[in-house]
């Protein structure tokens, strides 16, 4: 005869047992991706190489999206970096490994701290997500990177001066905000005397404007670039060197845009917005190298 806390033992085990799901299906892939800074202050673009290695026996009956969640210290969304690949899914074979570069720019956050990155692949059609490979912390959702949000006081301060329209967020995403330019707008900042990158995040062609816009930036009397903005977002990288910076304490760089747009002034837009509309952008910032 069992003796009986034997007996309950093999209850509460066996009823432990069946109110588990196990999760029987094979992976798809195994995910990982690398940080180009492991402490990015808060506001700053980081560099993320992402590389998916497919199972040997994986099939993709559709087009997953790519699912990247920003974790703080109690494992509480922050925010999400979710993507389409550069490759859609119904196009990886069995045994290859796909490796592309994402530059994002880390929210303005409340938060200071560990934060862990998980990722996953999932379907837009059904919300359904894939096993992978790797650790699972919870809804196939995997592991990928900690890092360590650092204060946006370690950034170089940049300020929008003049030719700017107030800032506006995107009704669906509150993370997503922009602001107007006018024909020329200015961004003012102190000098770091030093070389330094220079990323804009932007996109134009408001109203009825056919054609992409050029957009020139100016520093002094200096030309430091000139690039087309469409309809897409794009993300502009421009080096400035600490020759062109000069000596004084505080510099303006202009965004000088060659088509500008007023649509109510616009035939058949049916809008009353009357003010003057270059480009777009979402993120001016300066990385000293």
């Amino acid at each position: 005869m069992v003796p009986r806390r034997i007996f309950l033992s093999i209850i509460l085990a066996l009823a432990v047992g069946c109110g588990e799901s196990r999760d029987d299906t094979a992976p798809v892939a195994s995910v990982s991706a690398k940080f180009n800074t492991t402490r990015p202050p808060l506001g700053s673009p980081v560099e993320v190489a992402y590389r998916w290695v497919v199972a040997p026996n994986a099939r993709f009956d559709e087009d997953y999206h790519v699912m990247v969640h920003f974790l703080d210290a109690d494992e509480e969304l922050m925010w999400t970096d979710d993507h389409v690949p550069p490759r859609p899914t119904t196009r990886w074979t069995p045994g290859e490994t796909i490796e592309y570069t994402r530059t994002m720019f880390i929210p303005v956050y409340p938060y200071i701290g560990k934060a862990t990155v998980v990722a996953g692949l999932y379907s837009m059609k059904s919300e359904r997500r894939l096993r992978l490979s790797g650790e699972d912390r919870g809804q196939r959702s995997y592991k990928v990177a900690d890092i360590q949000l650092l204060p946006q006081t370690e950034n170089v301060f940049v300020i929008f001066k003049d030719g700017w329209h107030p800032a506006e967020v995107a009704e669906d995403n509150p993370a997503v905000e922009w602001q107007w330019t006018r024909k020329e707008a200015v961004l003012a900042l102190r000098n770091p005397k030093r070389d330094c990158l220079l990323y804009l995040s932007l996109d134009g062609q408001p109203g009825g404007l056919p054609d992409p816009q050029t957009v020139t930036l100016v520093l002094g009397n200096q030309t430091l670039d000139t690039f087309p903005v469409g309809r897409e977002q794009i993300l502009q990288k421009t080096p400035v060197s600490a020759a062109q910076f000069g000596t004084t304490d505080m510099v303006e760089l202009r965004l000088l845009v060659d088509k500008t747009i007023v649509p109510a002034s616009t035939p058949g837009s049916n809008s009353r917005d009357p003010r003057e509309l270059g480009v777009r952008v979402f993120h001016a910032f300066i990385e000293p190298r």
